[in-house]
């Protein structure tokens, strides 16, 4: 899988991770923090890739590939989405 494919991995992972987080509903705008939750994915994916290349975890293609990037992705939303949510609605903190 190429980059093309870890981004699309990487937004599509964090657009379901904040669609379906719980504390999403606490965010002041229905659709605030969406940009920032795909955002994240991406550059999670991203990382995952790179990290598990300079290691040599896995290779280009592998099973593991999609998984750590998956995983690294979706741990990455659940942690914004949860640090967006303790935010006050009327930006002070």
């Amino acid at each position: 899988m190429g980059w093309p494919g870890i981004v699309f991995l990487g937004l599509v992972v964090g657009l379901a991770g904040w669609w379906r987080h719980p504390l999403r509903r606490v965010v002041s705008k229905p659709f605030g923090r969406i940009w920032a939750a795909g955002l994240v994915g991406i550059l999670a994916a991203m990382l995952a890739k790179m990290l598990g290349n300079l290691t040599g975890a896995f290779h280009d293609g592998d099973s593991l590939e999609w998984l750590a990037c998956a995983l690294l992705a979706l741990v990455a939303v659940t942690v914004t989405v949860g640090l967006a949510a303790r935010r006050r609605p009327d930006g002070s903190t």
